[in-house]
């Protein structure tokens, strides 16, 4: 009887997220905020020593790309807006008859 047993839990009878295993109850932290804000600076600081940085000529054109670009996209959004607004005006003149 307690083989039975042992082998409907080990099957993955219940909810168990289809793994098997019974699900792991979390465990406290017991570690004061100062300890862990400690431990999350040092991680931070690890992986930010592993991130390869651009030099000062890719930051250049990066930069200079994207100030082409939002330029552009402004411009384009500008001469979109004009070309509205007077489809606007032709087809529905009631709604700008104060300009």
């Amino acid at each position: 009887m307690a083989d039975a047993a042992v082998r409907s839990t080990a099957s993955g009878g219940g909810t168990t997220g289809g793994s098997g295993r019974p699900p792991v109850p979390p465990v406290a932290d017991n570690r004061s905020v100062f300890v862990k804000l400690r431990d999350f600076y040092n991680g931070v600081m690890v992986e930010m020593r592993k991130v390869t940085w651009p030099d000062v000529p890719q930051v250049r054109s990066a930069t200079i790309s994207i100030i082409i670009f939002v330029l552009l996209l402004g411009l384009f959004i500008t001469l979109l807006d004009f070309v509205l607004q007077g489809v606007l005006i032709k087809l529905i003149p009631s709604l700008f008859a104060g300009r």
